[in-house]
């Protein structure tokens, strides 16, 4: 994998829509584009739902993280052998839907309502692809069995077996009708499935430089069955993210949710293996180890990431917290080959910037 990996193209992607109608649109990622998608076991989809759109009960054979892009509206998750979870959702929520799970999701509003998928595909069907499974519409489970079979399983006689099964052509997404009461959101019900991250307590503020809410098994405990983590990072207009790796062999999967800026990704041998400019809508992956950096522009860049861990270690190479710091002098000036004078001055710098570094003056 380490070779191979040295011979990827990492340029970030957009999604292709896989089917659609009145009510909505899925997209996903392909690794034929993006091939860490595979080799990394790593899927990337999104859901957009026009007003009234629905989002037919399904399963995967995957573990995600969903995030709110955009809009509002209501998702229904049923964990085995519990009762239905009807939760209102909204820009920054984000949620961790473990494989198996049951959900569905509903747009109410007259704006889209458009959610990111990020999760692992280790136990999928396909390495770097969801495998959704419905429970109804033209391509549902019940499709596939014999009326019989269906109608011994549900008691229900022959003639309703076939309107059941048969009533519902849409594939995946559907329009209802706007006089259907669809389930209204239920109170508590959000706790402990659903954390926003545009409202919850940061774990990084950097004035001028950045922002980071992290999820993890302590904010949303559910983090701990999808097995791994993810983060929210929002930095300002010509702010930097500081160098960094992931020091426990995870990969980082990045979408970036707003405004535009520089990557450059640095693999073995001190070659750079990825330099681009990245815009909203865009997916790239980084390999285990390699070294990131990201310079927003004007406009600021924010981005969301699952990194295949549950709770992520990061090593920076710059900043108070870098690695260099802790490094002893003598070690630093014989690594570098430079004089005393060059290395006190190297280290004297970035002596109370962690992580996000505001722009120079």
């Amino acid at each position: 994998f380490s070779v191979l990996t040295m011979e990827l193209d990492l340029s970030p992607r957009l999604p292709k829509k896989v089917y659609g109608g009145d009510g909505g649109s899925y997209f996903a990622w392909c690794s034929e584009e993006l091939p860490m998608l595979r080799d990394g076991n790593i899927g990337a989809a999104k859901l957009a739902l026009e007003k009234y759109g629905l989002a037919l009960p399904r399963y995967s054979d995957s573990s995600k993280v969903a995030y709110v892009l955009q809009g509002s509206g209501t998702a229904g998750i049923v964990l085995p052998e519990k009762e239905e979870k009807v939760i209102e959702i909204k820009k920054g929520d984000s949620i961790a839907i473990p494989f198996g799970v049951v959900t569905w999701w509903f747009n109410n509003e007259d704006a889209e309502l458009v959610i990111l998928f990020l999760g692992e595909t280790h136990k999928g069907h396909k390495a770097g692809e969801f495998t959704e499974f419905y429970l109804t519409g033209s391509n549902g489970i019940f499709t596939g069995f014999s009326t019989e079979f269906v109608g011994r399983a549900w008691d229900l006689d022959e003639t309703t077996v076939k309107k059941l099964v048969g009533s519902q052509t849409g594939n995946g997404i559907v329009k209802v009708d706007g006089s259907l009461k669809m389930p209204s959101p239920r109170k508590g019900d959000r706790e402990g499935f659903v954390l926003n991250c545009l409202e919850a307590p940061l774990d990084v503020d950097i004035k001028d430089g950045g922002r980071v809410v992290v999820l993890n098994t302590k904010n949303l405990p559910l983090v701990g069955e999808v097995g791994f983590g993810a983060d929210l990072v929002r930095i300002d207009g010509h702010s930097m993210c500081s160098p960094g790796f992931s020091c426990d062999s995870a990969l980082q999967v990045t979408y970036i949710v707003g405004g535009s800026g520089r990557v450059q990704v640095v693999g073995a041998d001190g070659k750079r293996v990825l330099e681009t400019h990245v815009k909203a809508g865009a997916l790239f992956i980084v390999p285990r180890f390699f070294v990131v950096s990201k310079i927003a522009d004007s406009d600021g860049l924010s981005w969301f990431s699952i990194v295949t861990t549950p709770d992520p270690i990061f090593t920076h190479l710059a900043g108070k917290t870098s690695a260099w710091k802790a490094l002893s002098p003598e070690v630093l000036q014989a690594a570098f080959k430079v004089a005393p004078e060059v290395e006190k001055a190297f280290r004297s710098k970035r002596t109370s910037d962690a992580i996000f570094f505001p722009p120079p003056n």
